[in-house]
């Protein structure tokens, strides 16, 4: 069985993550392993210098220095902890959880309904959507500005867009004032859709979303411009109801 030794930070005031990941790991697969913890700064800074490395946590398999926790990973043959290329996770988890929550809402309030879950679950994906954008309206809005229309000829409504897609799906959700929510969603929609559109099948350019904030990697594409389509949806089904 191959000799794994592995040298992280184990302070009392901080026990670092990457070496606990690692740990983990190496436990999971099923290496010998020589725990080497270091409680203090002096130590762990000492250590570095001695084997010239930046960071902790170090790994060494059978003698051999592997790295830290994205190396121990790669040398597993891991995918990246991290996605560095596009990637639509983190806009599946948003909506596979907005289902689950339009099923459990309509299973405990009203027994399930085809239509009411599905209504549910749009106004829903507009909450957490906007809440997404929330966290961060300064990173979501210059994502934004690099494609939608009318947010480039007029920067303020890249501010107010999260707030506009949040208030149209709070409504919706309240089954209150559809005069209201379904404009919203109407006008906020058809712009997204267009602009996507145009982006992207139109100039060709290969952007990133900034559905689920500004940060994320989500590619701008088919997802995005389904997604405004989606919102449209929506706003007309509030218009008829």
């Amino acid at each position: 069985m191959p000799v794994a030794k592995i040298y992280r930070m184990v302070a009392p005031v901080h026990m670092c993550p990457s070496g606990q990941k690692a740990l983990h790991l190496l436990k999971k697969h099923g290496f010998t392993i020589e725990d080497h913890p270091m409680p203090t700064r002096a130590e762990v800074d000492a250590f570095k210098a001695a084997q010239e490395v930046k960071t902790t946590p170090q790994v060494f398999i059978d003698g051999t220095r592997i790295g830290g926790y994205d190396d121990l990973r790669a040398h597993l043959g891991l995918a990246p902890a991290r996605p560095t290329t596009p990637t639509y996770r983190p806009i599946i988890a948003l909506f596979g959880m907005a289902a689950l929550m339009a099923i459990a809402l309509q299973w405990s309030m009203h027994g399930l309904s085809a239509p009411a879950v599905l209504m549910t679950f749009g106004a829903l994906s507009m909450c957490l959507l906007a809440l997404q954008k929330l966290r961060d309206l300064e990173s979501f809005s210059s994502t934004f500005l690099i494609y939608d229309l009318l947010a480039r000829r007029w920067v303020p409504y890249a501010y107010l867009y999260p707030f506009l897609e949040g208030a149209a799906g709070l409504l919706m959700l309240a089954m209150a004032l559809h005069w209201v929510s379904g404009p919203i969603a109407i006008v906020i929609g058809a712009i997204g859709g267009w602009s996507v559109y145009r982006a992207v099948y139109v100039e060709k350019r290969e952007l990133k979303c900034a559905c689920v904030g500004g940060n994320s990697n989500v590619p701008l594409g088919a997802v995005s411009l389904l997604e405004n389509i989606g919102m449209v949806a929506m706003g007309l089904w509030m218009l008829l109801l």
